[in-house]
């Protein structure tokens, strides 16, 4: 009878550990087309959380430098205090070994440093990420637009586009996809993170925790159309809340412009 018992628990931890935690060390690479013929490549990391991170920071440098983009955009959530700046260098400095040029936007995470805002954007900077806030570079053939947090009111999106060459196409950068829903300018490629992919695949998941209209919709992952244009909700990396994932895989996006 014991033995049963114990094959039996021992049954369940096995199916608990591949449904919950094993999607947050599988890291996924999905490939984005956007057909805008520049030939240029963009792998967007989103949602680090490095609290709540399974994936280490060599397996994210082996997957960049396997993909060999001409980008790193960094879409927000590196960490939920200051404390936990120091365990973010290792995956800046694995980043950075890629050799590609890195820009970043801020997420609502990141604004719970509230006036230490400043230590963060400063270590990005200091491992070679541009942050965009509310601001554009313009790249090989492309405008990239950096548009600040959407959920914590720090966007701006008529500073954002002051610099955009108009002649050019538009690929925004941001954290929260929700964004879209206000946007009153036109892009061509959107990318952002925020909703995790759900994080926990069950039934009206985003009715018990409330994550804004997009989620309601049941628009949380993947590719969708705005008025604005065209975006892509990237499931990110690390996790929100519990370190798990319910059958939903940790994602790092190729953007294949």
């Amino acid at each position: 009878m014991w033995t049963w018992w114990a094959a039996g628990l021992a049954g369940l931890g096995g199916i608990g550990y591949v449904t919950t935690v094993l999607p947050t060390q599988w890291l996924k690479v999905e490939h984005v087309d956007w057909q805008l013929g520049l030939a240029r490549t963009i792998l967007q990391v989103s949602d680090l959380h490095v609290e709540r991170n399974r994936v280490q920071p060599d397996r994210l440098k082996s997957v960049c430098r396997a993909e060999r983009p001409d980008y790193i955009c960094l879409t927000g959530d590196y960490v939920d205090s200051e404390r936990a700046i120091h365990r973010l260098m290792p995956y800046l400095r694995a980043l950075q070994s890629v050799g590609v040029p890195m820009y970043a936007v801020l997420g609502n995470h990141d604004y719970r440093l509230r006036g230490r805002i400043r230590r963060l954007v400063h270590v990005l900077e200091d491992h070679g990420v541009t942050v965009l806030r509310n601001e554009a570079v313009i790249l090989d053939g492309f405008n990239l637009v950096g548009i600040d947090d959407y959920q914590t009111g720090k966007s701006d999106e008529r500073s954002a586009y002051e610099r955009v060459r108009k002649d050019w196409p538009v690929v925004v950068m941001t954290h929260d996809p929700t964004f879209v829903l206000s946007a009153q300018r036109k892009f061509d490629a959107f990318m952002a993170g925020h909703l995790h992919g759900k994080q926990f695949q069950l039934p009206f998941f985003y009715y018990l925790k409330p994550m804004g209209p997009l989620a309601k919709r049941g628009i949380y992952a993947g590719m969708h159309r705005a008025e604005a244009g065209p975006f892509y909700i990237s499931k990110g990396v690390g996790q929100s809340g519990i370190n798990l994932r319910f059958l939903v895989r940790s994602e790092v996006t190729v953007h294949h412009l």
